[in-house]
């Protein structure tokens, strides 16, 4: 599935902005690794793709699994040769309860995707945006607004997006040297109704 095209991989392509951002990319041309747990909702992004455009290639994947990233940056290179855009868009929340009542395992739910994830994509990003020629590429790390204005009863969400915040600055700082640049974009989180 070789393409001349610019490729790009999202996580939590299967709804919301992370389905949004991937046919978007699509439609300008970019060949799109569509990345997120729920393979039914990854084949109906696909599903979406627009003539003209480049690729659509859904790879179900765990982004808090590191050996579950480990393989969805393989067969981003095996199918695409390269990577020149990471969308870190995975995300997750806990319920709207008081803090004190979370479960460690609730809580930990939250950070393994929002924060872990983001470091374990980024991390297979760097390896393969540095080795690759030309060289560089991009890495967007979806925030959100709750890192500056909390909502109560949010406070895994809101830390891993404080989080976020910070591992954007280390990895625009580490990368600029392989000429990869790393930004954060921010969204307001929906509660489900």
């Amino acid at each position: 599935m070789q393409t001349n095209g610019k490729i790009a991989l999202v996580t939590g392509a299967g709804s919301g902005i992370g389905r949004a951002v991937s046919v978007a990319l699509q439609g300008a041309g970019y060949s799109v690794v569509l990345a997120g747990r729920r393979a039914v909702e990854l084949e109906r992004t696909a599903a979406m793709a627009r003539s003209g455009g480049g690729a659509m290639l859904a790879v179900p994947t765990d982004v808090a699994n590191p050996e579950a990233v480990r393989a969805l940056f393989a067969r981003t290179k095996e199918a695409f040769g390269r990577l020149d855009l990471l969308f870190n868009n995975a995300g997750s929340g806990a319920p709207a309860i008081p803090m004190e009542d979370l479960t460690y395992d609730q809580w930990n739910a939250v950070v393994s995707v929002n924060l872990t994830g983001a470091f374990l994509c980024a991390q297979e990003a760097i390896r393969i945006m540095k080795a690759q020629s030309p060289r560089g590429g991009r890495i967007i790390n979806n925030g959100s607004i709750s890192a500056h204005v909390p909502r109560p009863n949010s406070a895994p969400y809101t830390a891993t997006k404080h989080a976020i915040t910070g591992l954007t600055k280390c990895i625009s700082l580490d990368g600029r040297k392989y000429d990869i640049a790393c930004g954060r974009s921010t969204s307001v989180m929906q509660r489900p109704k």
